[in-house]
């Protein structure tokens, strides 16, 4: 009986990787599960009730919106960023767009004084207010009944602003989050980050089904202007703003055809440096939300903790596990553990070799950007406890040509009423020299 017993090394490894496991692989298969049983009671209520199905759609609900875009140092991408935005799919006299510049160094301050559009107002702040600070002045600047959050460097597709506001007609919904899709830049190996962010869409797409998703992405996220009312100052707004309205009881919506585009950063030390700054962030809405992990709270307490706690303490996991199994080395089974973990870390190391050598990761890129989304989650817990993660940043440096390279995904190109055809986007631009609008040479540049 007494060789039945685990010692106190082999229950802390077991735990440690089957909440990895768990957090990876059996959240998602719970969700799933979750999600049928949902379906059926909805299906079974139908059939004895003749009630719970989906109405006719009501007629089109278009209110007011408000595009909100926070502006630092986004010289590469500002112009192609305001053409999108007004070239998108939705009636002029509900529009209108606020570019908050949070004293910029560059010349995107001087690049949108040229321009002269209706819709578009344009406010300086001459002193770095960090993201969070610029919407909530410029929402505090508008009437509009909804307000829409999307980075600068983010290309939205057409039908997006219509595919958002369209779940607002439900009176119970506060905010809704939009698909993120990311593409890589030119030379880059996006085959990890793109799978990665498959399944985090997957994981929405089931919570969305039981009602309880958590957060949005900051690439395109609506909010009701009433509930936009940021209590904490956070590093992760695309997080904390839905998180806040969810627990004021509302309805936070997942929709995967209001798609944002974003380009994924070009170096491995960009990537790893926004990494490290999110994760901080993570690590701040953690504690900043403990009361969330409440189980009365229910789906919201359970989804959060498998979802989100459980992946932010993944490498404090990971570590305790790899420890653990070489103090038990001298035990077979352990000693293939100890072994099989030495073979994947390595693998994330060579890899991260080919690409410092410019060669693409191929087979090594999963385990690479496994490591270094959690050798991210480490630092940025440290830089977190430092106190030295600021609400302010600076962009990641992207490619300067994003018109050619994130416009071309868009399923529908097509011109808005609010950019004359004839004279494309140099309508809203002052006659100079250098930017004359009659020039297609320079319309095709802009």
């Amino acid at each position: 009986m007494d060789s039945m017993k685990l010692s106190g090394l082999e229950i802390t490894f077991w735990t440690c990787i089957c909440a990895v496991a768990y957090n990876y692989v059996g959240y998602p298969l719970v969700l799933f599960a979750l999600s049928v049983l949902s379906q059926a009671k909805s299906d079974f209520h139908f059939l004895l009730r003749r009630a719970g199905r989906r109405q006719s759609r009501p007629p089109e609900y278009v209110p007011r919106v408000a595009v909100l875009i926070s502006v630092y140092n986004e010289e590469p991408v500002i112009l192609a960023k305001v053409k999108n935005t007004l070239e998108l799919d939705y009636p002029e006299a509900q529009f209108e767009v606020f570019v908050g510049l949070d004293a910029p160094t560059d010349s995107t301050a001087e690049i949108l004084s040229r321009l002269r559009c209706g819709p578009l107002r344009v406010v300086h702040f001459p002193e770095r207010q960090g993201k969070l600070k610029v919407l909530s002045s410029l929402a505090e600047q508008t009437q509009a009944e909804i307000l829409v959050l999307t980075d600068a460097n983010t290309t939205l597709e057409r039908n997006c602003i219509r595919n958002l506001v369209r779940h607002f007609a439900n009176p119970l919904v506060g905010a809704v989050s939009g698909e993120e899709t990311r593409i890589p830049a030119p030379g880059t190996d996006p085959a990890a980050e793109s799978l990665y962010w498959k399944y985090e869409s997957a994981l929405k797409f089931l919570e969305n089904r039981l009602n309880c998703t958590l957060g949005g992405n900051g690439s395109v996220l609506a909010v009701r202007r009433e509930l936009f009312r940021p209590k904490k100052q956070s590093i992760i707004e695309d997080f904390q703003i839905p998180l806040e309205i969810r627990l004021k009881g509302y309805r936070v919506v997942y929709d995967p055809e209001a798609i944002a585009i974003e380009e994924i950063a070009p170096t491995t030390h960009a990537q790893s440096a926004r990494r490290v700054r999110i994760a901080a962030g993570d690590y701040q809405t953690l504690f900043a939300n403990l009361g969330c992990l409440d189980p009365r709270k229910g789906l919201l307490a359970f989804c959060f903790f498998s979802h989100k706690v459980l992946r932010w303490i993944t490498p404090w996991l990971l570590l305790t596990g790899f420890a653990c199994s070489a103090l038990m080395m001298q035990q077979r089974g352990f000693a293939i553990l100890f072994a099989a973990q030495s073979a994947f870390y390595l693998s994330a190391y060579l890899g991260y070799r080919r690409k410092k050598q410019g060669k693409p990761a191929s087979v090594l890129s999963a385990p690479l950007y496994f490591c270094m989304m959690n050798a991210a989650l480490l630092l940025g817990f440290f830089r977190y406890l430092n106190g030295h993660q600021k609400l302010t940043w600076n962009p990641t440096l992207r490619g300067a040509q994003p018109d050619t390279t994130l416009h071309s995904m868009l399923r529908k190109p097509a011109m808005s009423s609010r950019v004359s055809p004839n004279h494309s986007f140099g309508s809203t631009v002052a006659q100079d020299s250098n930017l004359h609008p009659s020039s297609p040479e320079n319309l095709r540049a802009l």
